[in-house]
């Protein structure tokens, strides 16, 4: 029998839509809304090399300002480097300025944990929306927004202080939130296993695609767009930052195992190498396999660029060993793109049927999987990926997690009265 939880899987936004149901929090005595300060903490990104955490947000706090109601404010954590990174947002939107985002780790988190306690109730925030959980009080409510358990799941892709950072931290913030977002029922069992968590704080929201910018749109022009940056031949996609645990070494080997199935092809790996001796690593290991002149190693390109080549690729492999929610799967799948991923963690959830999904510690798994891609499931996985991506939208993400806010906040009000 299908659990609620299993039912949402399948259709992700079934309960994201704000008019969909009443609730509790939507008004105040006599049917007026209670004032709402909320803050989002947007300091643990680096102002010049921002992660998929800043994309998240610049596609949310647009969509969560303009659903907020008279008397609702919103306010940023921002450092004065990354300020100029969230403008536009609307009038609805404010900024709390500390002096340092991750561009100084170490000011950055003394600062978070110091002046937070003074700052944040000086500005009225009822909610706090944070990673990182300050250590001393806070008068506020904190909502704790966990993207990834890579402390313990991938702790090797945290420097050593960042990682014993988040392990001292974590548990705490389990004890002191309101309430803890996820992003997929897989970092759900992660969240549980690892932390002595109340399960009842958890609320699942997904992820979305910007379908503005990943879209289909013509393959020639994608083409000569990524002719440009040295793919020539058709090819098989890999984009990610190039960590250890995104397993490019496996994606490596099966690409050699399946050559005989695909031709000319390429492999086209694209993204930064954040581990500059594993990409040494994966360099070598390509010219071990004998497939480094069919390799290309495109490097970092801006977000815009990935959506060349996602029209332009055959099929797109994300063999990752290990993912909370794998937001590209679902870029590649709304580009009309072939989509083959892995077996593991959130991965089949994000997929939901629309992907072929292989055992990311075989490469011969992958291989085969690589082959039904680029070959006779390739008509059948452009369609499915596309109705699959449909489902996901920022609008729907916004509205759950500012119902999560005002869930948080008419809780906090309750306690005074």
């Amino acid at each position: 029998m299908a659990t609620a939880s299993s039912q949402k899987v399948n259709d992700p936004q079934q309960d994201a839509d704000p008019a969909a149901t009443a609730h509790p929090a939507r008004a105040g005595a006599g049917g007026r809304r209670p004032r709402l300060r909320v803050a989002i903490n947007l300091l643990p990104e680096h102002p010049d090399h921002p992660s998929g955490a800043h994309w998240f947000w610049t596609r949310v706090i647009p969509e969560v300002a303009s659903r907020l109601e008279p008397g609702e404010d919103l306010s940023l954590v921002v450092s004065p480097r990354m300020r100029r990174l969230h403008q536009g947002y609307g009038p609805n939107v404010s900024y709390i300025t500390y002096p340092w985002s991750n561009e100084q780790r170490v000011l950055r988190t003394l600062s978070e944990n110091l002046y937070s306690p003074v700052r944040l109730p000086l500005s009225g925030i009822d909610v706090f929306n944070t990673l990182m959980t300050p250590l001393l009080p806070v008068a506020t409510s904190l909502v704790i927004h966990i993207k990834t358990m890579h402390a313990y799941t991938a702790p090797e892709s945290l420097n050593p202080l960042a990682r014993a950072y988040r392990r001292m931290n974590y548990p705490r913030a389990a004890k002191v939130a309101e309430a803890i977002i996820i992003n997929s029922e897989s970092l759900r069992s992660e969240v549980e296993r690892y932390l002595d968590i109340d399960p009842a704080k958890l609320r699942l929201i997904y992820e979305a695609v910007d379908h503005d910018l990943f879209k289909p749109g013509d393959v020639a022009s994608a083409r000569a767009a990524v002719a440009a940056r040295g793919v020539t031949r058709p090819f098989v996609l890999f984009v990610s930052s190039l960590w250890r645990y995104k397993n490019c070494d496996g994606l490596l080997r099966a690409f050699a195992l399946a050559k005989p199935d695909l031709g000319d092809r390429q492999l086209a790996v694209v993204g930064a190498g954040r581990d500059e001796a594993y990409l040494a690593e994966l360099r070598a290991l390509a010219a071990e396999l004998g497939i480094l002149s069919d390799v290309v190693f495109v490097g970092g390109v801006p977000l815009d660029a990935t959506v060349d080549f996602y029209r332009a690729a055959d099929a797109f492999v994300y063999p990752s060993l290990n993912e909370t929610f794998g937001l590209p799967i679902l870029e590649a799948m709304a580009c009309g793109c072939p989509v083959v991923t892995s077996d593991t963690s959130a991965m089949p959830e994000t997929a939901g049927g629309a992907a072929v999904l292989a055992d990311p510690q075989e490469p011969a798994s992958i291989a085969r999987a690589i082959a039904e891609a680029v070959g006779p499931g390739q008509d059948r996985l452009r369609d499915a990926g596309l109705r699959r991506a449909a489902q996901f939208t920022w609008g729907a993400t916004a509205a759950a997690t500012l119902d999560v806010y005002r869930e948080v906040a008419e809780r906090r009000r309750s306690r005074r009265t």
